[in-house]
């Protein structure tokens, strides 16, 4: 790790939030299937430091923007039971435990400034579309005006990756007008933990060792020209 980090740098900023620039809180897919222990083909096997680390920044994260009543957009993985998402097994199909949001999170489903999406794909972008051809997510931007998207979740290197490249590419192509920054807070981010060794049992099974994967999804992101930060503080204004 410190060899890929050496030839793969990823240099991470402090942002500082404030009233003065709109910005709106993305969380990816912090649902019991990806996170809670044992809930289903997907979830952690054990507790998890990486994981239960991106729960509770993302916790912190949320309390904050719902105390400013600023915009929060929830994307939680929700599969139809006949429509599988290969390579993975079936996972977070509606309806089920898998497919809510985690414990400590479930109270977001009666804040007035959160919208809750279901998506059927890993990339939330995508899985915003309505049948008509309109966006939610795109909507939800354009209706809070926002600047800055604040992205966390999981995993980093599947749907928080895909989602973050298809918001650069739709404010690239002026499609999230009047967005600018999208923004991925690395610890509030995860990936799961699939070893070389266990793999190596598995015919067609692909290693993903997590501390790795992680800093690759984090390396990616940062490559498509999102901000990658280390840290996330609420700017107070100077009282004179």
């Amino acid at each position: 790790m410190d060899l890929l980090k050496q030839e793969l740098p990823v240099e991470q900023e402090t942002l500082l939030i404030s009233d003065d620039v709109k910005t709106g809180l993305v969380l990816v897919d912090i649902v019991n299937g990806f996170c809670t222990v044992g809930a289903g083909n997907l979830a952690p096997t054990a507790p998890d430091k990486q994981i239960s680390g991106m729960v509770d920044e993302s916790v912190r994260l949320a309390k904050m923007f719902c105390e400013k009543k600023w915009p929060i957009y929830a994307l939680l993985d929700s599969h139809h039971p006949d429509i599988p998402e290969h390579p993975y097994p079936p996972h977070c199909i509606a309806g089920t435990d898998e497919s809510k949001l985690v414990p400590e999170l479930q109270w977001l489903e009666n804040e007035p400034n959160v919208t809750l999406r279901c998506k059927d794909c890993i990339d939330g972008f995508l899985g915003s579309i309505e049948k008509d051809g309109s966006n939610v997510f795109v909507d939800w931007v354009k209706t809070n005006q926002i600047k800055v998207i604040l992205v966390v979740g999981i995993c980093t290197d599947v749907c928080v990756l895909d989602f973050v490249c298809s918001a650069l590419s739709a404010r690239n192509r002026r499609i999230l007008t009047p967005l600018e920054d999208v923004v991925v807070y690395s610890p509030a981010c995860a990936t799961f933990d699939f070893p070389l060794h266990v793999a190596q049992n598995i015919k067609g099974a692909l290693a993903h060792p997590q501390e790795l994967m992680h800093h690759i999804g984090l390396y990616m992101a940062k490559g498509r020209g999102a901000k990658v930060v280390s840290e996330v503080l609420l700017h107070l204004p100077v009282e004179i």
